[in-house]
């Protein structure tokens, strides 16, 4: 459970990061600020991403696990931003797409 709470705050901080720059009052900042302060908050993801995947492998998850995980994990937290901060609708398309990484995810683990 501490790597998937881990790898949601990291995933947090990360879609913060990467996306919160595309809001109306983002776009109007200069981009190399942008760029800093993105690196910023990607720092404090990395706070949460190393510990998740050294605890998570400590105690058995694979690394194809940890990332199939993280990318599940990614792609909820980006909807949930997406749809409340980016103001997009969400399409049939999303949920086909959540679905095969969760395919994914089934496929790594099980059997383990």
């Amino acid at each position: 459970m501490p790597t998937i709470l881990l790898l949601t705050l990291s995933n947090i901080f990360m879609t913060i990061a990467w996306y919160w720059h595309l809001t109306k009052s983002g776009m109007s900042k200069p981009l190399l600020g942008v760029i800093l302060l993105s690196w910023a908050i990607a720092g404090v993801e990395y706070c949460f991403a190393v510990p998740a995947n050294r605890i998570g492998f400590a105690t058995g998850w694979t690394p194809g696990q940890l990332k199939i995980a993280q990318e599940a994990i990614a792609l909820t937290v980006f909807g949930v931003f997406m749809v409340t901060i980016l103001g997009e609708a969400l399409h049939w398309r999303h949920f086909a797409a959540f679905a095969c990484i969760m395919a994914a995810v089934a496929f790594l683990f099980v059997g383990k």
